[in-house]
C-alpha cells in the first residue's frame, strides 16, 4: 500500500494538514473494496481528487472512470444520461442510447453534486446500489451493471433529508464510508504553500517571473476567510500574476484582490427555530388568512347578537372577552354616547309587523350565507395549517391551539370537522 505522501505527490495534492492527510488515508484504505463512498466538503476544496485516488488504487483501475456532474444535467434528461433510453422513448430519441451505468460496467462512476438529483432518479439510483439493476427509459427490460459509486456533495445532507429533498435510505447507502475534506480556512499552514504553487504554475504558463508575497501579505492571506476555498485562491494567484507589474506583493496591494477583506468574522446563525416559527412565507400567509377568518367569524357572531337583542350595553357586557379579542384594549371601552343611534336603527328588530319579521329573516339569511361563501381554497389552507401545527407539537391540541391563536375547544371542533 502506497504512503499518504506518495499518493499526494502522485495526484498533485498539496498540503500537510492532519485533516487532509486523514481524508487521503481513508481513501487509500477503502480503495481495494467495493463499498460506496460519500465525499463531503465545501465547494472548491478539491473533492474530485478523492474518487480518482479510489479508482486508481482499486481492482477496477483498468475499467472506465466516469465523472458526472448531477447539478449540470437538466432534470428531464438526467435519467436518460445515467441509465440510457430506447429508441422512441421520448421526443428526440431517434436511436437507442447507453447510459453511464451501462458504459462504466466494471469501472467507477463519480456522482458529483449528488444532492441535486431529483427524487425519481434517487429511487433508480437506490436500486442500482442495492442489487445492481437498472431499466432504460422507455424499456421494460431489467439490466445488470457492476459499478463502484463514489458520490460527492457540498450541501448539508441531513437538512436535505429533513426538507424531503433527499431520500434518507439512499443517503445511508451512499455514505457507507464518508470522507470529509476540510475548508481552506482550517488549513492555514497550507494556504501560502498552495499560493506559491499556483504562482509558480502561472509564471511558467505566461512566461514571466514568479510573484512573491511579503511577510505582511502572507499573514493577510492566512487570515482571510476563503469562501471559495482552493478555487478562489487559484483565481487570485492568476489575477496577480497577470495584472501586477511588480513581482513582490505587499499587504496593501494584495488587499485589492481580496473581496470584503474587512468582514471576515463568521456570522452567528442559530440552526434551531423558535417554537411556533414558520419556515417560509407561504405558511405565514396561511396564518394571516386563518386569523382573518377567525376575526370575521367573531364579528359575524357579535353583529348577529346586536341584531337580535338591540341592547348595546348588554351585548358588550356578555361578550367582553370576544370584544377584547377582536379590538384589543380599545374594545372594552365602548361608550353608548359615542354610538350613532341612526346607524343602529337598521339593527333594531320590531316584532309587531309580519313583513318586518320577513325582513328580519332575510337579514339572518344573509348573515348565515356569508359562511357559505367562504372559498374552498381558504378551507384547504386552514386544514393544511392545522395539520402542520399538530405535527410540530406532536399531536398536542393545547400547544397547537395556542400557536394558531384559537381555543382548544375550537381546534377540537375543526379537527372533527376535517376528520383529522
Amino acid at each position: 500500500m502506497e504512503s499518504v505522501q506518495a499518493i499526494k505527490q502522485r495526484f498533485g495534492i498539496i498540503g500537510d494538514d492532519p485533516k487532509l492527510n486523514r481524508a487521503v488515508e481513508k481513501a487509500i484504505q477503502v480503495a481495494p473494496t467495493d463499498i460506496s463512498v460519500l465525499v463531503t466538503g465545501e465547494s472548491g476544496v478539491g473533492k474530485e481528487s478523492i474518487p480518482k485516488i479510489i479508482h486508481a488504487l482499486s481492482h477496477r483501475k483498468h475499467g472506465k472512470y466516469i465523472a458526472v456532474n448531477c447539478g449540470a444535467i437538466p432534470e428531464g434528461t438526467i435519467d436518460s444520461e445515467l441509465f440510457g433510453h430506447e429508441k422512441g422513448a421520448f421526443t428526440g430519441a431517434t436511436q437507442t442510447r447507453s447510459g453511464y451505468f451501462e458504459v462504466a460496467d466494471g469501472g467507477t462512476i463519480f456522482l458529483d453534486e449528488v444532492g441535486e438529483l431529483p427524487l425519481p432518479t434517487q429511487v433508480r439510483l437506490l436500486r442500482v446500489l442495492e442489487n445492481g439493476e437498472f431499466i432504460k427509459v422507455g424499456s421494460s427490460k431489467v439490466q445488470k451493471t457492476n459499478v463502484r459509486i463514489v458520490a460527492a456533495t457540498n450541501i448539508n445532507m441531513f437538512e436535505s433529508i429533513k426538507k424531503e429533498k433527499f431520500r434518507e435510505d439512499l443517503y445511508y447507502r451512499l455514505s457507507t464510508v464518508e470522507i470529509n475534506l476540510p475548508p481552506l480556512r482550517e488549513r492555514k499552514d497550507d494556504i501560502h504553500l498552495l499560493f506559491r504553487k499556483f504562482a509558480s504554475d502561472f509564471g511558467l504558463k505566461y512566461k514571466m517571473p514568479t510573484i512573491k508575497l511579503e511577510d505582511e501579505a502572507v499573514e493577510l492571506l492566512k487570515k482571510y476567510r476563503w469562501g471559495g476555498n482552493i478555487r478562489q485562491l487559484r483565481n487570485i494567484a492568476e489575477q496577480i500574476s497577470v495584472l501586477e507589474q511588480k513581482r513582490s506583493i505587499n499587504a496593501e496591494e494584495l488587499r485589492h484582490y481580496l473581496p470584503d477583506v474587512g468582514s471576515n468574522l463568521p456570522a452567528v446563525i442559530s440552526d434551531k427555530k423558535k417554537e411556533g416559527d414558520f419556515s417560509n412565507e407561504r405558511e405565514i400567509l396561511y396564518k394571516v388568512l386563518f386569523d382573518m377568518k377567525n376575526d370575521l367569524n367573531d364579528l359575524k357572531k357579535l353583529t348577529l347578537k346586536l341584531m337580535q337583542e338591540g341592547d348595546t350595553k348588554q351585548v358588550q357586557d356578555e361578550n367582553e372577552g370576544l370584544i377584547q379579542k377582536i379590538y384589543g384594549n380599545s374594545g372594552g371601552d365602548i361608550d353608548e354616547a359615542d354610538i350613532d343611534e341612526d346607524k343602529l336603527e337598521v339593527l333594531q328588530i320590531p316584532q309587531q309587523n309580519a313583513n318586518q319579521k320577513q325582513e328580519e329573516k332575510d337579514k339572518y339569511y344573509f348573515a348565515e350565507e356569508i359562511e357559505e361563501e367562504e372559498t374552498l381554497s381558504l378551507q384547504d389552507k386552514e386544514l393544511e395549517l392545522i395539520k402542520k401545527s399538530l405535527e410540530r407539537h406532536g399531536g398536542k391540541r393545547k400547544a397547537a391551539a395556542e400557536e394558531l391563536g384559537i381555543s382548544e375547544r375550537t381546534l377540537y371542533r375543526k379537527i372533527k370537522q376535517y376528520n383529522l
